[in-house]
């Protein structure tokens, strides 16, 4: 059986949820059993996951878990992995997914693979994944072949799909187990998709020469429904964010289309974005290292160019 843990902050389920419930039920098929997605904590309509394949939902709607704490998710899951004799768990590769995967899988006595980005095969018992190493610049393929395999996904890897229809959600408990970080307050960013999970990123660098220029930024990514990003150098000087930051050193993304305006492409830049699979870079020195990582590129002021791509945009979509 595959277990898959569907992370619901706030009691609402992320798109990295459905694509892990997904996920798991692609590799449930090739293995030839079922898929069960477990929720914890309070969540709202959590029978929706049978539409992307989880035949079963169990859920802990244990108040304690509705605050993040590692120790109590990993127990918690690991207990479920138990009782249903699962011989696989799938997490989503998200800050949760990270702190957790490794504590399941010593409980587990499970190997573990972190960061997949494809369906694994088969290999007799075990099995084959892949993920990308060396900061995105090569693929590695891993074989697992303990009895109980624990897999994280990465963000866009596998597109949520329709698979089945809504199910009844089944109340279950676990032993209670309290871990020692006690959570005082929380403050999340609203109102926008977290970078992890953007199809659509529009990023610049210090090419835009203050904040008082990112207005543009804002208009085009309103007008593509994209997520804004930054490159390290301007949040160190406060332009923007540090939650926006993506590269080596920052949040590390791959969105199915990535603008960078006004972005050298420094290597520790390319390996958090270097896996989007449409890369479209602005910038007026056509010797940018970024253009030799782009599928498309505008060299050209970005102050003339980005206005006039945001107004070609509307004009696209209007029509």
């Amino acid at each position: 059986m595959v277990l898959v843990f569907a992370e619901s902050p706030r009691g609402q389920f992320k798109k990295s949820s459905y694509e892990a419930v997904t996920y798991g039920k692609k590799v449930a098929d090739l293995l030839g059993t079922s898929c069960i997605a477990l929720t914890l904590g309070t969540t709202k309509d959590a029978g929706e996951l049978g539409r992307y394949g989880a035949t079963k939902v169990l859920s802990i709607p244990d108040a304690s878990f509705d605050t993040f704490d590692s120790q109590s998710y990993a127990s918690a899951i690991s207990e479920i992995a138990k009782s249903n004799n699962a011989n696989v768990v799938v997490l989503s590769h998200t800050s949760t997914g990270k702190s957790v995967a490794g504590r399941v899988a010593v409980r587990l006595n499970a190997g573990l693979v972190s960061g997949v980005n494809s369906l694994p095969t088969t290999s007799g018992a075990a099995l084959r994944v892949k993920k990308s190493v060396f900061s995105g610049k090569a693929i590695a393929e891993y074989e697992i072949s303990s009895e109980v395999k624990v897999l994280s996904l990465m963000g866009n890897a596998v597109k949520p799909e329709n698979l089945g229809s809504a199910v009844t959600v089944e109340t279950v408990s676990v032993a209670s187990a309290k871990g020692r970080v006690r959570v005082k307050s929380v403050k999340t960013q609203e109102g926008t998709v977290p970078l992890p999970e953007a199809e659509i990123v529009v990023s610049a660098g210090r090419g835009m020469k203050g904040p008082e220029n990112w207005g543009m930024v804002e208009s085009l990514a309103a007008t593509l429904g994209a997520t804004t990003a930054c490159s390290r150098p301007v949040a160190d000087a406060h332009w923007r964010p540090h939650h926006e930051h993506v590269g080596q050193t920052g949040i590390a993304i791959r969105p199915n289309l990535y603008i960078a305006i006004g972005i050298s492409g420094a290597i520790q830049h390319l390996a958090g974005v270097n896996n989007s699979k449409v890369i479209v870079v602005i910038n007026k020195d056509a010797e940018a290292p970024f253009f030799k990582a782009a599928d498309y590129g505008v060299v050209g002021d970005l102050f003339e160019i980005v206005p006039r791509l945001d107004e070609a945009f509307k004009k696209f979509k209007a029509g």
